[in-house]
């Protein structure tokens, strides 16, 4: 199950209210994470009875978040009623704030797109103003293409690669942006109210939220069912590097929220001085501007800062399939630095996947030799200690797709507050 998964347990007495909520929420992530079926499985598979679940089901598609198919049919051996999603009913939105790119991304709950955009951006060289302008525009266009197509807006949560605080939610510190304790979520909430859209003044939307762009990338590569992916590490290659540790289904967020900034360990002692003020972080080796450097010059069109992350690794993956040899010696040295900080964490955590997500996914078939040597000459365990190395079905848009679930977990905890968001966010 995703990270913010939950198992219903309520008592004799709870709230009759609550339990029908919590019943209803449990029967949307059923459907979510295992697709169509029948009233009768969903009741076994939920722990209901039958006419609880039925009753459920008919709530649901009161609020027109499920539909069922194959009642009208007749005969002996006639299929149940398949109970499916509906499509684009509802969508949460994510966002990503991150060096050299905005992205934002609107999913409905089959995790279908709604809404999706790329802005190239120099965010180190750019006040935080101008770049919190800059994604709130992007958001308000999603906003309303999600408007137009007609789907209710659960909420919107921006992933930063930085640290986030879990009780407060400031931006205590953005390295590679040079931020400091900046209450982004805020902001983008002031900024969207006094924006007018294409079709009309943005509306009111309910909750707006901020998390580390790492943390989201691994609620999007949580795969119910998946015992590999239960426990893993997810390496989210940007400008920097971002990290995040999943255990036994759930993304580890530490005591403040500060858990997984494994981009800062520090691997080389002679290495390049990081964004954080340190020398030889593991980000300074492996990151898009370690590559970068290596592979390309200063004056290099790849480089130029209105470029989207996804034409920059265009380029860069035409040149690797040319054989172009500076290309693929850079991509060997970044692989083989990610072995060896990806055999620490396995020694250490000994988890069942290592995911490749951001621009590692995209590359990844050019840096998995050097990463795989690696592994098996540094991990103690034999065979790696069984540890697999994934590559992102997602890539670069995992931190926004994660960010985008988030934001829809609101209705999957209390479905019957979508009669509240009507009318506000559509």
């Amino acid at each position: 199950m995703r990270d913010a998964d939950i198992t219903v347990r309520v008592s004799a007495t709870a709230d009759p209210a609550a339990v029908r909520s919590a019943r209803l929420g449990l029967l949307l992530r059923s459907l979510r994470d295992g697709g169509p079926r029948s009233r009768g499985r969903l009741a076994e598979e939920t722990g209901l009875t039958r006419s609880v679940a039925t009753g459920l089901v008919a709530e649901l598609a009161e609020l027109g978040l499920v539909s069922c198919e194959g009642a009208g049919q007749r005969g002996a051996g006639r299929p149940g009623v398949q109970v499916r999603l509906v499509g684009g009913a509802v969508c949460g939105v994510g966002a990503e704030i991150n060096v050299d790119h905005l992205a934002v991304l609107a999913v409905d709950l089959s995790g279908s797109v709604i809404a999706e955009a790329r802005r190239g951006i120099d965010g180190r060289n750019l006040p935080p103003e101008i770049v919190l302008d800059e994604v709130a525009d992007l958001v308000a266009d999603a906003l309303a293409e999600a408007r137009t197509a007609g789907a209710t807006v659960t909420g919107i949560t921006v992933g930063v690669a930085g640290l986030v605080d879990a009780t407060t939610e400031l931006v205590t510190l953005a390295p590679n942006l040079g931020w400091r304790d900046i209450d982004v979520a805020a902001e983008v909430r002031r900024r969207l109210a006094a924006t007018t859209g294409p079709v009309g003044p943005v509306p009111p939307v309910p909750q707006v939220r901020v998390a580390n762009e790492a943390t989201l990338a691994a609620t999007a590569e949580l795969e119910p069912g998946d015992a590999d992916r239960a426990d893993m590490v997810v390496l989210y290659g940007e400008v920097g590097l971002g990290g995040a540790v999943v255990s036994a289904g759930r993304v580890i967020r530490g005591r403040h929220g500060w858990a997984g900034e494994i981009g800062h360990l520090r691997v080389d002692p002679r290495g390049r001085l990081c964004g954080c003020g340190r020398t030889g972080c593991w980000e300074t080796a492996v990151g898009l501007r370690a590559l970068l450097d290596a592979a390309t010059d200063p004056d290099d069109p790849v480089r130029d800062p209105a470029l989207t992350l996804e034409e920059r690794l265009a380029t860069l993956v035409d040149r690797a399939r040319l054989a172009d040899g500076r290309t693929l010696a850079a991509l060997d040295e970044v692989g083989a630095w990610l072995g060896a900080g990806a055999a620490v964490l396995v020694n250490t955590l000994n988890p069942g996947t290592v995911v490749l997500s951001g621009y590692f996914a995209v590359l990844g078939e050019w840096l998995l030799p050097a990463l795989e040597t690696r592994l098996a000459a540094d991990v103690l365990a034999p065979r790696t200690g069984g540890t697999k190395v994934a590559i992102s079905a997602f890539g670069p848009t995992a931190a926004v797709r994660g960010g985008a679930l988030v934001s829809l977990e609101p209705l999957l905890s209390d479905p019957t507050a979508l009669a509240e968001l009507h009318g506000g966010t559509r």
